[in-house]
């Protein structure tokens, strides 16, 4: 008899009927918890080695297919948010009362929203450049005023008609993508190579965020 699973895993991503990625936010926690459990020892016997593992451990985890993360209901960014605030203070040696504000802008990390935000920003740079599987850059169209506009050349996307289903439907990256990418500044949107236009989008979430 084959048993029915209200989930199912693809390439690593749990989702199930409602796409509310609870299932996926509870392996991420679960995983970092083991790490974290490597790593009871007291804090001054930390050295940085062991740190940078940490990092490293815990971020691809964060950041593997996070774009799907986009839209999430705050309780499950919280969750993920709380994971990366240990992950801070492991590797500064902050106690874990510390307030975590400091603590990411001295590490220069983006918190969980934005890194979400960057996922998204740049798989859709990598789309409109050709560096992205067409089945992504067809969902997205460049904007094209009927007449002509100052607004043609502002590199901007068009926005597709509002979803039905709006739990659904507003979280699809067809959706959700030309809305992040008109709301940046030109200066951005019209970089010409993939590295420049890396530092200038993390530099601009990580002004937003903190400042």
């Amino acid at each position: 008899m084959i048993s029915i699973s209200n989930t199912a895993t693809n390439l690593g991503v749990v989702t199930d009927g409602t796409l509310d990625m609870s299932g996926h936010v509870k392996k991420i926690v679960r995983a970092a918890s083991f790490a974290y459990t490597a790593y009871t020892v007291p804090r001054h016997h930390i050295n940085r080695a062991s740190s940078t593992l940490v990092h490293a451990f815990v971020s691809s985890r964060l950041d593997y297919c996070n774009s799907l993360s986009y839209g999430l209901p705050a309780k499950e960014i919280q969750k993920l948010q709380r994971i990366q605030n240990s992950a801070a203070r492991i590797v500064t040696r902050c106690s874990k009362h510390s307030h975590i504000t400091p603590i990411l802008q001295q590490l220069h990390w983006l918190p969980i929203r934005e890194r979400i935000t960057y996922k998204v920003v740049l798989l859709t740079y990598k789309a409109l450049h050709d560096m992205a599987p067409m089945y992504i850059a067809g969902l997205l169209a460049q904007y094209q005023p009927s007449r002509s506009l100052r607004s043609s050349t502002q590199c901007l996307l068009r926005r597709p008609p509002p979803s039905r289903t709006t739990h659904y439907g507003d979280r699809s990256f067809a959706a959700f993508a030309p809305t992040i990418w008109n709301d940046l500044p030109m200066s951005i949107r019209s970089k010409t190579s993939l590295d420049s236009f890396k530092t200038a989008l993390n530099t601009h979430l990580f002004v937003n965020c903190f400042w």
